[in-house]
């Protein structure tokens, strides 16, 4: 999403106005003074277009506009620099242009001062700089504070003041420039709403590298590519914003760690204790609105680094940077506002291990409260179904670039590419490195890659243990107890028992309104969640599927994780009460045909009714079989050769043994245009033998359908399988779902 895309629309509906001619009725007079017209109006035109956007009072707008404008019509390039040709230019315009100090906070103010802040600004040996945005009040003064306005900011002539929005906390990066230039070495990256425990950011960080050996997360699983470091702090129910929700449900703490030197944890990232830094769905989800959060981590457990391979959210109100990485600083601006820091993340560790640096996450280092104001969801709404794609995509990106300038101008073109962000920031990102040179930054020295070396073993002796506690939560104002640990314990169960089987759900409902709430539902317990609709959704990773063929699209989700222990498919009509599956035999076909609401025998006229029509195209299907099946089929089917088997097919189950066979049988089955309710049962029986099916499903509840089919609570039951039908089409559809699913599930009443 463009910081400034109204404005730029704004502007092409202004221009587009300038431009219409206007009619006129008297033909004689235009023919005889036809060239004086075109001429006179050409040039009106002209002037006011020119008037208009030389006079703009936002260039964010105007550069937007702009590239609008041409991106479509030209490729994108990536910039050029003469780096020898930049030249240092030191501070002679601001009323500090002597002032020089090593230890910055650097915070974006739009409020007037907040108690917080004032004690920032106690904090011994640390010089805060404000930084001001369009809605900042005129008169923002606080002492021991640098405040840079706009005007003042506009008077430093940085490049990156061309690309920055007017009313954004991304204008903190002329802060960073400014500090960089007035001898920074250390950059606390701080909120105005967050207090530092004690007062010192020196008993809470790092501030001064020494080579001491520092926990760190395995790289013994080459599948894992984040972690959630909340869960190493003891509230393992809480993530951070910037983890992909596909990951919220892994809540099992290491097995073991190894270690690190320390030294180039040039990223620290802390801990905020009171309101964390979570994403708008924790906020939303996870208590009333009338309620503060006041989350509490453990501040005895060790610091612990990110090897090579592994990423972790970092944002932009409690992070320590040395000046190795001062680099990263770049807050994006073609990104909404609560992405722009995470995606910053992500990128800048990414290029830290070009230099051997790492991120280190530390226990609480600040303390933030919670004012209870709305989170915007549309404003993450890019973060959600970007994060989990730009994380794989960094980690198989590479560079030949010889200076570490070179590769991060090649990874920001190349994420202006794949569409995480837009040509704006490859612009910025260049803007960016030449004010660095300009400020008397000079960019660290390149050390090879360990991604590209093979991975040592990770030995006994090596492997280091730490057991996080599990500190209590409040949520929705009830604190847990000793019972959590058997919640925990069976969440940790159901997620052993199905986390290798791929979930497939098709939604009939809007998957606006539903897919990311199915996927945090049920992404807690199975491998994935596959959704599909009738409509593609790729912002929510949602794929196009006929669900009357929906046969004919699974053997590609088979292809797509062939280690699958299984494939369970569920309408989103049907609630699974997972709880209830354990018992399931994951080696056999689990369907409905055990109930008579569901699977039923048809006996077809003869004529062209569609009964009649759909066994027709199972006769001309069986008699292409090959003999196993064939034989299977007619054995199950002897005593209705004549009836035409028929099941509703809502929620139904493809042991990874059997998926090679359905695939065999789908390719049978052709063009033909037959029906899932009569395709899937014919696949079962001759697959298998129902003496073989698990019974599982057979004591699922199951209804009709009606116009009200969910209008009486009565019908869900927890000690069913599974539940038919049920309705989903909104959130508070969805919270009502889950009000019921938590009595065999208690920790879904975190998400509600």
């Amino acid at each position: 999403m463009l910081v400034q895309d109204r404005a730029a629309k704004s502007q092409m509906r202004e221009i587009r106005r300038f431009s219409e001619p206007k009619s006129l009725d008297f033909s004689t007079w235009v023919s005889e003074n036809l060239s004086r017209i075109v001429v006179i109006s050409l040039s009106i035109v002209t002037i006011l277009a020119l008037f208009f956007l030389y006079n703009t009072t936002d260039t964010a707008s105007l550069l937007c506009f702009q590239t609008q404008s041409t991106q479509s019509l030209q490729p994108l390039t990536r910039p050029q620099i003469k780096w020898n040709s930049i030249r240092v230019l030191p501070d002679k315009t601001s009323p500090y242009s002597a002032f020089v100090t090593e230890k910055w906070i650097v915070v974006s103010v739009t409020n007037y001062p907040t108690e917080e802040l004032k004690g920032l600004v106690k904090i011994k040996g640390w010089q805060v700089l404000a930084v001001g945005n369009s809605l900042t009040p005129k008169d923002w003064s606080l002492k021991g504070a640098i405040f840079l306005s706009l005007d003042a900011q506009a008077e430093l002539g940085y490049r990156v003041l061309d690309h920055l929005p007017y009313d954004s906390f991304v204008r903190k990066s002329v802060g960073y420039l400014f500090a960089i230039q007035h001898g920074a070495n250390k950059i606390y990256d701080a909120d105005d709403r967050g207090e530092v425990i004690g007062g010192d950011l020196g008993k809470s960080f790092d501030v001064e590298l020494v080579s001491e050996p520092i926990l760190q997360y395995s790289h013994e699983d080459p599948n894992r590519t984040v972690v959630n470091p909340y869960i190493h702090f003891g509230q393992r129910s809480v993530w951070p914003r910037g983890l992909p929700l596909e990951n919220v449900g892994e809540i099992n703490h290491e097995e073991f760690y190894t270690e690190v030197f320390g030294g180039k944890q040039f990223i620290q990232q802390g801990i905020s204790n009171g309101l964390p830094d979570v994403d708008s769905v924790f906020y939303f989800t996870r208590k009333t609105t009338l309620e503060g959060f006041d989350v509490k981590f453990d501040e005895h457990a060790p610091k612990v680094a990110l090897p090579q391979g592994v990423m972790v959210p970092v944002n932009s109100f409690n992070t320590l940077y040395h000046s190795s990485a001062f680099w990263g600083l770049m807050l994006p601006v073609s990104v909404s506002s609560m992405a722009s820091d995470v995606l910053r993340g992500y990128w800048g560790q990414r290029l830290l291990w070009e230099l051997g640096g790492y991120v280190a996450v530390y226990p609480p280092t600040a303390h933030r409260f919670d004012r209870i104001e709305a989170y915007p969801f549309a404003e993450e709404k890019d973060l959600h179904v970007n994060v989990g794609r730009l994380i794989k995509f960094l980690l198989v990106w590479r560079s030949e670039k010889h200076s570490l300038f070179e590769k991060i101008l090649d990874l920001s073109f190349a994420m202006a590419e794949e569409g995480f962000w837009t040509e704006q920031d490859l612009k910025f990102t260049s803007a960016w490195l030449q004010d660095l040179i300009t400020v008397g930054y000079q960019q660290p020295r390149l050390m090879s890659l360990e991604l590209d070396r093979p991975r040592a073993n990770i030995g006994h002796g090596d492997r280091k243990e730490f057991v996080p506690r599990k500190l209590p939560s409040v949520h929705l104002g009830v604190e847990e107890t000793g019972t959590v640990s058997t919640e925990i314990g069976n969440l940790i169960r159901w997620r052993k028992n199905f986390g290798n089987v791929v979930l497939v759900m098709f939604c009939n409902g809007p998957v606006e309104r539903t897919a990311l709430e199915w996927r945090l539902l049920y992404g807690r317990v199975f491998k994935t969640v596959v959704i599909l609709s009738s409509r593609k959704n790729s912002d929510l990773y949602v794929e196009e599927a006929k669900l009357d063929h929906i046969y004919k699209h699974l053997p590609k989700i088979f292809n797509r994780y062939s280690s699958a222990e299984g494939f369970l498919f569920v309408e989103d009509d049907t609630v699974l009460n997972y709880w209830n599956l354990l018992q399931a035999d994951k080696t056999k076909i689990w369907t409905t045909d055990k109930v008579p609401k569901s699977w039923t025998s048809v006996k077809p006229t003869g004529k062209s009714d569609w009964f009649s029509v759909q066994a027709e195209l199972v006769k001309r299907t069986v008699s292409t079989m090959p003999a196993h099946f064939q034989v299977n089929y007619k054995e199950a089917a002897k005593n209705s050769l004549d009836a035409l088997t028929v099941c509703s097919s809502e929620v139904f189950y493809v042991p990874k043994r059997l998926v090679t066979d359905f695939v065999d049988l789908v390719d049978l089955v052709g063009d033909m245009d037959l029906h899932y309710k009569v395709a899937v049962p014919m696949f079962f029986l001759s697959m298998d033998s129902p003496l073989n099916f698990d019974p599982v499903l057979g004591s699922m509840v199951y209804k009709k359908k009606s116009s009200s089919f969910n209008s009486s609570l009565s019908l869900y039951s927890a000690q069913a399988p599974a539940v038919h039908p049920w309705s989903i089409s909104s959130e508070q559809d969805f919270i009502k779902l889950v009000g019921q699913m938590a009595e065999g599930d208690p920790l879904l009443m975190e998400l509600v």
